[in-house]
């Protein structure tokens, strides 16, 4: 689809670094079944449940560490979190070189988010990690647009980009902190070939610390 930025790798930020179509179709298919096995593993993907009582649009399912309402855990109501499996951990390796930061990075989370045509994602920053190692981001599915802003508030100055399924994006350093979300998805945008008829899925891989 047309997107709202160049098709061609950017430094959207100092730090956050966008790679289009970095991952081969078949590479997405193998990792869309395997995002398939770990939604229905022993903590099934699910809406989380905000403290204040809202529900996420989006569904997620995480290995290693389970995001929990603004904090991580290893266990949830007495299941532990699978870990993060290798190929996981080779592909965020994989990520970081190609952008140029240094390989020597703990992935020690996996948060896999899925979208349908109505979820969205509100500005946040990612910062319940203790390390401020990079964050790696890999995109799958319809194409959504992504907001990515500043450090210091939700408001502008911010960059608006499509993600398209198999692209990249890596954030760290002076803009690891960064608010950053989806503002809506494109039903329909997605490859044909990598067993996903429907919605986004978004890989990020991180550092706990």
């Amino acid at each position: 689809m047309d997107g709202l930025f160049s098709r061609t790798r950017t430094e959207v930020a100092p730090g956050a670094v966008h790679v289009p179509d970095w991952l081969p179709r078949d590479a997405q298919r193998d990792l869309v079944r395997a995002c398939r096995r770990w939604a229905t593993g022993p903590i099934p993907m699910r809406h989380q449940v905000l403290p204040g009582g809202g529900v996420m649009s989006v569904k997620s399912v995480c290995l290693g560490w389970e995001w929990d309402a603004y904090t991580y855990v290893r266990e949830l109501r007495g299941v532990p979190v699978p870990p993060v499996p290798p190929e996981l951990r080779a592909l965020a390796t994989r990520a970081l070189a190609e952008v140029g930061y240094t390989p020597d990075f703990d992935a020690e989370i996996a948060l896999v988010n899925f979208y349908d045509d109505a979820a969205r994602m509100g500005m946040h920053q990612d910062r319940d990690e203790e390390s401020r190692a990079p964050v790696v981001s890999i995109s799958l599915g319809d194409s959504c647009r992504f907001r990515f802003g500043n450090t210091e508030h939700r408001g502008q100055p911010y960059t608006d980009l499509t993600l398209e399924s198999g692209d990249l994006f890596v954030f760290g350093g002076p803009s690891r902190l960064a608010y950053h979300g989806v503002v809506r998805t494109f039903p329909g945008t997605g490859p044909t070939d990598i067993d996903l008829p429907r919605g986004r899925l978004n890989i990020t891989i991180r550092e706990k610390g």
